[in-house]
């Protein structure tokens, strides 16, 4: 059976055997073994064989109709779910997850940023115990970004789980070849976020222009004047010249407790 890729869901099959296999083992955790991974969008299953080399069960959601009809016959025999449904829209409680599993995918660009907010900021308490993602190289350098080059994303990212960089992944070694090269991205959720919400509410609002001062942006959106704000900078010793991307997780959270008790 001949499957094609469908562009408009950002279909690109990684095909490279020994990359497939050192993607399923950095779901693997040695001091805490788990037998369940729940893999994203599985396409023509792949990176579900590998998976199974480490895995005792492997519950697939493949979006694809057709893709989801197929999968079963690659793996006769094997503890393997197929669910055809959208990861985004689908309610986890649906699956019998047990209470540690892994999530592992080869994501699209498109659904990287709901995918992160799924599993890291909606899915408690069914939180997984490691994320591994493949997805755009420049993306997950994003997300693993320190000061000077954070975005919502990754400070939500971190705040919620330690984010360590895997291996880049040429765009050769896909069919069809992407325009891009991908990287591999491992999330391990925090049992205690480093941030409360207030704080990730306080960071989104420093971001509504992400190349202006961070003191402009948030008097605009906090109707605080421009001296008292710049008297609480002063206090937590950070620059009145800092952007939004500036500013990490700490300071970040040392800023929105001044800022409430005003």
């Amino acid at each position: 059976m001949s499957l094609q890729n469908n562009k408009s869901l950002g279909q690109h099959w990684l095909k490279d055997r020994a990359t497939l296999l050192e993607i399923a083992a950095l779901g693997t955790n040695p001091t805490s073994p788990v037998d369940t991974v729940l893999e994203v969008g599985p396409g023509l299953g792949t990176l579900t064989s590998a998976l199974f080399q480490y895995f005792q069960r492997v519950i697939a959601v493949e979006v694809d109709a057709k893709l989801a009809a197929n999968l079963p016959l690659s793996f006769p025999g094997k503890n393997l779910t197929v669910v055809n449904q959208d990861i985004l829209s689908l309610d986890l409680s649906q699956l019998s997850l047990p209470t540690s599993y892994v999530v592992v995918g080869n994501i699209p660009y498109y659904i990287t940023s709901p995918i992160i907010q799924k599993f890291l900021l909606v899915a408690a308490p069914m939180r997984p115990q490691r994320i591994v993602l493949l997805m755009q190289k420049e993306v997950a350098e994003r997300l693993a970004a320190s000061a000077g080059g954070y975005s919502v994303l990754a400070l939500s990212a971190q705040i919620y789980a330690d984010v360590s960089l895997g291996p880049i992944v040429d765009r050769s070694l896909f069919t069809p070849p992407p325009k891009v090269d991908s990287r591999v991205v491992v999330f391990t959720p925090r049992s205690n976020p480093l941030a409360t919400e207030s704080t990730l509410r306080l960071i989104k609002q420093g971001f509504s222009a992400p190349r202006k001062k961070l003191v402009k942006n948030l008097v605009a959106n906090l109707h605080i004047s421009k001296d008292a704000l710049c008297d609480v900078f002063e206090e937590l010793q950070l620059s009145r010249d800092a952007r939004p991307a500036d500013l990490s997780i700490p300071e970040w959270v040392a800023l929105e407790k001044r800022l409430s008790i005003r």
